[in-house]
């Protein structure tokens, strides 16, 4: 796989059992996924290790909650988010993903571990128009309009991201 799908409106559904599983180095290039996580994305381990993990990107995910991914893991915190990832095929899926740093003995990051599970159906209703609103403002006024957009969101709920994803997996 040498080039990025052309999306379409195929949804993959992320069974309610499975765990989809990476690990990247620090420059985000895959070193390990596991069987789920080949399944659904549709590759070979051949066509996947070694590549940057945005090979799986979806064009409709605001830059904006990548940020605040990278933002928390480079400072050893994990992150749970709502992601809409890429299949080979041109297809989607959504999960809900935690992120962290794996680190040495030392404490010194040596990459990332990511392990994704089914989004919460509720919660999608709720995260699709507002990542679509993200999208939107990040096309017009850049990351910037876009983070302005969610802080506001989040300051008016009284929660950080963590707790309103968390809350809306629950849902």
């Amino acid at each position: 796989m040498n080039h990025k799908p052309i999306p379409t409106n195929k949804e993959h559904a992320v069974s309610a059992d499975a765990f989809l599983v990476s690990k990247t180095d620090t420059h985000g290039k895959i070193t390990y996924c596991n069987e789920p996580f080949l399944k659904i994305v549709g590759g070979s381990e051949q066509e996947i290790l070694g590549k940057p993990h945005n090979i799986i990107r979806h064009p409709q995910m605001p830059r904006v909650i990548f940020k605040l991914l990278w933002d928390k893991i480079k400072n050893k915190e994990e992150i749970f988010a709502y992601v809409k990832n890429l299949s080979f095929d041109g297809g989607y899926y959504w999960v809900y993903a935690n992120v962290t740093a794996s680190t040495d003995a030392k404490g010194n990051v040596i990459g990332y571990y990511s392990i994704r599970r089914k989004a919460n159906a509720k919660a999608l209703e709720i995260i699709e128009p507002l990542y679509a609103t993200l999208l939107e403002r990040e096309k017009k006024g850049g990351i910037e309009a876009s983070l302005e957009h969610l802080t506001t969101l989040l300051h008016e709920k009284g929660m950080s991201y963590e707790e309103f994803s968390n809350m809306l997996q629950r849902l």
